[in-house]
């Protein structure tokens, strides 16, 4: 019974972690504009973020149980992987490199796993969906929705983020060729133009956050599931149960309501607490982003976000937003984008589950040594 709250405890570590690491996903674009002071930011990050957390399942099921076979692994696993996904998350923060909080906590799982179940068969890497006969569309509809590593974490992993770079750059396209007609209007000057974006900035901020909370801390809420599934089933830690914990007991996986506000406040307290070195890397050293182009990276990202918690993907909000800002400086010219910052980033991205994975696979092997000492 300690040991499952204990698990728990690190899970709940991990959120605010992630909230205080991810942070500069939802604020850091109108923080480098000057639409938002970094303390008013916050507190409408960590309020949307709140919000977004409480409102779907989708993510945390495919996380509980669409990644690894629950069969095969046990509480230790699930201990190793938080660890590593944490070690990892401090030293990316500590950095300013912003990394993916999703991929370190996927990478830590999948090699726990198979350390946990001595072969790879604890994986899961593709379980095709069950879906009616269609044409192109439905297949790669169908591909996305289907279980398993491949479709849900590692063809997103490079598709998301190059969806926002390209949307986003189409996006802010649009908008100069719009700034460029009114500035052609007597008494409209580029100021006006700024001050607008600045207010836009508001509600495409509002959106990034309730989206980042609504896939990010969906993550952790499958964990705990998975980790009250594995104690009820298999652990037998709840065999003794006192009749006012019986909430804990968990013999079919589900995301309880209880475990929804959970992780919902604590990813919202570590937002609240903001990951300034990121924040500082997203919004001021890659790109020197005016309102226009905070607009509409956050627009862009929010969007690939939204279409990719619809269907259960647990994209990673940092390659999605930071491709986008890639996206809107490629407007101005290649080279304002500081391309040294960005290939920091992508080397960060690559090595995140490798070395998480690695950590996750050494922590259960020496558990399993100090076990048999």
């Amino acid at each position: 019974m300690a040991f499952v709250l204990f698990v728990i405890l690190i899970a709940l570590v991990f959120e605010f972690i992630n909230g205080f690491h991810d942070c500069a996903n939802a604020i850091a674009t109108s923080v480098g504009t000057r639409a938002l002071t970094p303390g008013k930011a916050i507190m409408l990050a960590a309020t949307l973020d709140l919000l977004g957390a409480l409102s779907g399942t989708a993510v945390a099921k495919t996380v509980g149980s669409g990644l690894v076979d629950a069969n095969l692994i046990g509480l230790t696993t699930i201990l190793c992987a938080l660890a590593g996904g944490i070690l990892w998350n401090l030293v990316t923060w500590y950095y300013g490199l912003p990394s993916s909080s999703s991929h370190a906590l996927f990478g830590g799982l999948c090699g726990a796993a198979v350390a946990s179940a001595g072969g790879f068969s604890a994986v899961i890497w593709y379980k095709p969906a069950a879906i009616a006969a269609g044409g192109w569309w439905s297949s790669i509809i169908g591909f996305f929705k289907s279980s398993g590593l491949l479709p849900k974490v590692v063809v997103p992993m490079f598709v998301a983020p190059i969806c926002g770079l390209l949307i986003a750059f189409c996006v802010t396209a649009v908008l100069y060729t719009f700034l460029k007609s009114i500035n052609r209007s007597p008494g409209v000057r580029a100021r006006h133009a700024n001050r607008g974006f600045r207010l836009m900035q508001l509600a495409s901020s509002s959106w990034m956050a309730f989206e980042h909370g609504r896939n990010d801390a969906q993550k952790t809420m499958g964990i705990i599931a998975l980790t009250l599934f594995l104690a009820t089933t298999k652990a037998n830690a709840f065999t003794d149960l006192p009749p006012w914990l019986e909430f804990l007991r968990t013999p079919k996986f589900d995301i309880a309501d209880w475990i929804k506000v959970l992780c919902a406040v604590t990813m919202a307290a570590g937002v609240s607490v903001g990951g300034w070195r990121i924040i500082k890397t997203l919004g001021k050293n890659m790109v020197k982003l005016e309102p226009v182009h905070g607009f509409s990276a956050q627009t862009t990202a929010s969007m690939v976000i939204e279409a990719a918690t619809s269907i259960g993907i647990p994209l990673s909000t940092t390659h999605v937003i930071s491709g986008s800002v890639m996206g809107v400086g490629a407007t101005k010219r290649l080279n304002a984008v500081k391309w040294s910052v960005a290939e920091r980033m992508v080397w960060a991205w690559v090595m995140t589950i490798p070395i998480c994975g690695g950590i996750g696979f050494l922590l259960v092997w020496i558990s399993r040594l100090l076990t048999k000492a």
